[in-house]
């Protein structure tokens, strides 16, 4: 099944984008499920349709998807129910550990939702639909930009944590707690409660194949302005060291005159065009480089609201890609767009134009004595890179955001002599440790 997962900063129109792209895609022909986690009235106001919540009780991870146009279904999903249903299963699962700690369980009623309890509830609703195969096409209205970076890197640390916190080898103990609750006087804690830590990683592992499949994709939405510019250079480099694939990125809300066109006349708007056609160039050579679509969506003079707007927006919408960007058709200013189709081009056929690598091991012992560790990070920059080895990992980080990478068997041979950010890749060379390396 193909998702799409439609994020961008706050305000950037993540909702619009993603209904457009899911009416459009409906309209072709496909079965088009649309999950959003956003409890305001924005959903339900683009797609002109009330989106129904869950039966009390019922422990649906979503709503009873409402039909918003012919193939296209639409849900919010139940972050405060999944919270409740998790609390309730570790509370019983934990009962013999609240006893021994004399602590009391919560009520039913007192079980109200966490801060922090939509990205869980959010991941479970995406791996729960992969496992319905009643969809051709999901697309997932997600959280704004940087907190999606932090969610989609969320399965793999917990997974690590679990791993960390619960190793094989203490589990491997586990028949000798009978004998050592009587040597120490007191119960020891619940073999289930072993067992919902082994659910969760198998959980966390399936959701982790949802977002790591060949049909999964990251669709960025973005008004273009100077603070936009910075922000999708950031969280590019990001979603690429988590190893997500960008394969669009909409530029939305674009006023006439920001796209190489015919400036408006009016003094003020030509001013707001004028600054949106310069951060919108500089997005579309950088993104067009790496081969990921640019679509443009314009403004419509209002909020879309209803599948007749959203019908207009699609049919408005142009894209680019880098065949026709280095054809050069001439048109839009020199931009090169393909009119209309914009938001499912890449539904059909995605072949990873676009995509993220995974670290790869460059072979230079015969020329240069070294191993060249070589991890894409487009639109990085110099000074948000850290980087740190820890035994057998390599911790790096862009900016605010890390990930912990485990090195192949070859490099924990070796020692790391140098770094640099290349070509939008950040390269690592390893020198072999002469005590550790295979001698000829």
């Amino acid at each position: 099944m193909r998702t799409v997962l439609v994020t961008g900063p706050g305000g950037a129109g993540r909702t619009t984008a993603a209904a457009a792209t899911a009416l459009a895609a409906a309209r072709e022909g496909r079965r088009v499920l649309l999950l959003t986690a956003d409890r305001g009235p924005a959903p339900e106001a683009v797609l002109g349709t009330a989106l129904p919540a869950p039966g009390p009780g019922d422990g649906a991870l979503w709503g009873p998807p409402a039909e918003a146009a012919p193939g296209l279904h639409a849900a919010r999903i139940a972050t405060g129910e999944h919270f409740q249903d998790r609390a309730r299963d570790l509370q019983d699962r934990g009962a013999s550990l609240f006893d021994l700690l004399g602590a009391s369980p919560l009520d039913p009623e007192e079980l109200t939702e966490l801060p922090g309890a939509e990205p869980l509830a959010l991941l479970t609703a995406l791996r729960a639909a992969h496992e319905e195969r009643a969809w051709d096409l999901l697309v997932a209205d997600m959280p704004p930009l940087h907190a999606t970076v932090r969610l989609l890197g969320l399965p793999e640390q917990l997974r690590r944590y679990l791993r960390r916190l619960l190793p094989a080898e203490r589990q491997a103990a586990r028949a000798l707690r009978p004998m050592l609750a009587q040597l120490a006087g007191v119960p020891m804690p619940a073999q289930r409660l072993y067992e919902t830590a082994e659910r969760l990683e198998a959980e966390l592992a399936a959701v982790q194949d949802v977002l790591e499949a060949d049909g999964t994709t990251v669709r960025l939405v973005a008004e273009p302005g100077p603070l936009a510019v910075g922000e999708l250079r950031l969280a590019r480099a990001a979603l690429a060291l988590q190893g997500c694939r960008v394969d669009a990125l909409v530029a939305n809300r674009l006023l006439p005159g920001a796209t190489g066109d015919a400036a408006p006349g009016d003094p003020w708007l030509a001013a707001l065009a004028a600054e949106q056609l310069t951060a919108h160039k500089t997005l579309h050579e950088e993104f067009l480089v790496d081969g990921v679509t640019v679509c443009e969506l314009p403004h419509l003079g209002r909020g879309p609201r209803g599948p007749h707007d959203l019908t207009e927006l699609a049919g408005r919408a142009r894209s680019t890609t880098i065949g026709v960007a280095a054809g050069g058709n001439g048109s839009a200013g020199g931009f090169g767009v393909i009119p209309g189709g914009g938001l499912t081009d890449e539904l059909d056929g995605w072949n990873g134009a676009g995509a993220a690598g995974e670290p790869a091991v460059e072979d230079r012992l015969a020329t240069d004595g070294v191993l060249l560790w070589r991890l894409p990070l487009p639109g990085a920059a110099r000074d948000e890179l850290d980087l740190l080895r820890r035994g057998d990992e390599l911790i790096v980080g862009v900016g605010p955001f890390r990930r912990v990478l485990p090195l192949p068997s070859a490099l924990r041979r070796c020692t790391v002599s140098g770094a640099g950010l290349r070509d939008g890749a950040l390269c690592v060379r390893f020198t072999p440790d002469p005590d550790l390396w295979p001698r000829p």
